[in-house]
């Protein structure tokens, strides 16, 4: 296929007039195509619209997109429209996507195999960054794999494709969605792209994350012998089922079909779970009020965070499960990994957060102020060994404040910064407003 834009061919941007250089060809979509370009001695990336896409509205919208700035820098926004002397049509230069990021496909053909832990952390960067495109009065529209990068070691991630990005309830520029995220209601015909639509498809995409499986592929996705647009249309639009709906088991995953949504279900804790059915039960049946918010999600992969502990066989990552704990009398289980008995680590319950303290744990802002909700800026204790007693461990107050402890003898005691307090049972911690209590 002849490439629209040439190596070493000049676009101009605008409304800045500066040159930009095209390098070489990343790739091409059913939208147009994305190069490698130089822009002031920066590497950045160019996506040129195929002539029928490049509309007097498409641009209308990219210009709207420019004057309004990315919601995060987590977003490859346009940054400026790109035009060219003799090539029809226009582009717009973006931020080049650095190649430490992968989108979740990579995830599915396990190309990549990262922590829980980074997965966690991806679902809430992703959750928080479609809550400010949205508090924008914008709407994503196509939210599914293919966007939505992040990076495997620590759960950063991109938001690319962001001009399929429109006013909410604004007439739809071409696409509808993806097949497998698109809304039930879009599926069928009954709605168009709107804030509202794209909850759902967060829901799909975090789901596709942590269980690397559909919600909606099960008993009925296997019986049918051709996956033709009558059949997707039932199977994700009339006849949309949970393949886990407490309520209707006729969508059950299939053994040998569907095995990763068999296998990653039981990992998962059940407050994440009820949450998945919830999106997919109650989300599909009132898509006005039974969807699942943006910080619903951002609230549960915190959770989802602070609940990891380590298998002291395999030294795989687990999921404390307090509704579990109960009905197992105080019996945590066996590894989902190595089947050995798990032994949970000292905890700290601060207001109504738990997170389990393990040899890498850090706290953060967040966790004691709730005015400072979702700030990972810097850890304000860590869990470290003992300087001269490695059976001894404690929480370091990394923090700037001086903390005040309680043993649980009645013990009063100041904790410096830099200082640690033993993590013992019944130990109460003071942090400013908040008060933590370490348990096991």
């Amino acid at each position: 296929m002849d490439e629209i834009l040439k190596p070493g061919q000049i676009v101009q941007c605008s409304p800045s007039g500066m040159p930009c250089t095209i390098e070489i060809l990343l790739g091409a979509g059913g939208q147009g195509e994305v190069y490698k370009a130089q822009l002031g001695g920066a590497d950045v990336a160019v996506k040129w619209f195929f002539p029928q896409m490049a509309t007097p509205e498409q641009r209308r919208s990219m210009e709207l997109l420019i004057r309004k700035g990315a919601p995060s820098e987590h977003f490859l926004y346009p940054m400026e429209i790109t035009e060219a002397s003799g090539v029809p049509g226009f582009g717009y230069v973006m931020p080049l996507r650095p190649k430490r990021f992968k989108n979740i496909v990579d995830l599915m053909k396990r190309k990549i195999e990262p922590t829980f832990r980074a997965l966690a952390t991806a679902g809430l960067n992703l959750s928080h960054n479609y809550l400010l495109l949205h508090s924008q009065g914008l709407c994503y529209r196509d939210i599914s794999f293919g966007n939505a990068f992040f990076d495997p070691v620590n759960g950063d991630v991109l938001i690319a494709d962001n001009d399929n990005v429109s006013v909410d309830g604004a007439a739809v520029l071409g696409v509808l969605g993806t097949p497998r995220f698109m809304a039930p209601e879009i599926v069928r015909g009954e709605a168009m792209p709107s804030t509202n639509t794209d909850l759902y498809s967060l829901s799909v995409l975090i789901f596709y994350m942590l269980m690397v499986a559909h919600p909606l592929e099960g008993a009925k996705e296997a019986a049918i012998k051709a996956l033709d647009l009558p059949a997707m249309t039932k199977i994700y639009g009339t006849d949309a089922t949970f393949i886990y709906d407490p309520n209707n088991d006729s969508n059950r995953p299939v053994p040998g079909i569907h095995d990763n949504a068999l296998a990653f279900w039981r990992i998962y804790p059940q407050f994440l779970r009820d949450l998945f059915i919830r999106a997919f039960t109650e989300g599909l049946r009132d898509p006005a009020n039974g969807r699942v918010r943006e910080s619903e999600w951002r609230n549960e992969m915190i959770r989802l965070r602070d609940s990891i502990f380590y298998c002291g066989h395999c030294s795989m990552e687990n999921f404390y499960d307090s509704i579990a704990l109960k009905a197992n009398g105080g019996n945590p289980g066996l590894c989902w990994a190595c089947a050995a008995q798990l032994k949970l680590p000292p905890r700290i319950r601060i207001g109504k957060s738990v997170a389990m303290l393990n040899h890498n744990t850090e706290l953060f802002p967040h966790h004691i102020d709730d005015n400072r909700m979702f700030d990972f800026s810097a850890p304000i204790a860590a869990v470290a060994v003992h300087p001269t007693n490695p059976n001894v461990w404690g929480l370091k107050n990394t923090s700037q404040d001086k903390w005040v402890i309680t043993s649980a003898e009645g013990a009063i005691k100041d904790v410096e910064p830099g200082s640690s307090v033993t993590l013992s049972v019944g130990t109460k911690i003071q942090f400013g407003k908040m008060q933590g209590e370490i348990k096991i």
